[in-house]
């Protein structure tokens, strides 16, 4: 797993290297690889919808980096996940690929996450709390789908009642139970990872 961040690295200088080498332990740089393999992964658990949208895992993954992980962690993780994509990986939302995808009427939502893992663990608190972590994770999937509606509306020319049904409303729901979801089960997922770098 540790091919994904040193793939990721490749094109660095010695100087960001080491520094990359100094600041984070090799077990937090295979459990941050881990789950960037498991965050690319989850781009391919989706379901069709008939607007051509893609309801997937990968908000739920991405949620449950950033209650699990510190800040400069679940960033760096997110932003590896978003750098293969653009180079050409298909690991955007149901397996799209490269730059471009950013910038087009979908490309929005997959931008907020990069702001999802910056914001939310530090939201979180150091004493983790299930309600308190469950209220910040609902208030991040709702400006996640915010974001990418408002993307949606510019890049397709539509008006709020255009676009709030297929880019929020098709979405929102769902999205609120993975939050809670990922908000109960991250304590376990702390467990085993402090647990590991021991």
């Amino acid at each position: 797993m540790k091919w994904i961040m040193q793939k990721s690295v490749k094109g660095l200088g010695e100087n960001e290297k080491n520094d990359i080498g100094n600041k984070y332990s090799t077990k937090e740089l295979a459990t941050m690889a881990l789950f960037t393999a498991f965050l690319c992964v989850s781009a391919y658990i989706s379901i069709a919808l008939p607007n051509g949208t893609h309801i997937t895992f990968l908000n739920f993954m991405i949620t449950l980096i950033a209650l699990v992980f510190p800040v400069s962690q679940s960033f760096m993780i997110v932003l590896v996940w978003l750098l293969l994509g653009c180079v050409g990986v298909p690991v955007f939302i149901a397996g799209n690929a490269g730059l471009g995808y950013l910038f087009t009427a979908w490309g929005g939502y997959s931008i907020a996450f990069v702001f999802v893992s910056i914001f939310l663990p530090p939201l979180t608190g150091k004493k983790y709390h299930r309600v308190r972590a469950a209220f910040f994770a609902v208030l991040s999937v709702i400006f996640v789908d915010l974001f990418g509606m408002f993307q949606l509306m510019y890049v397709q020319g539509l008006s709020i009642a255009q676009a709030v049904i297929p880019g929020f409303f098709s979405f929102i729901f769902l999205d609120v139970v993975k939050a809670v979801t990922a908000a109960w089960v991250a304590p376990a997922f702390r467990n085993v990872i402090a647990d590991f770098r021991k």
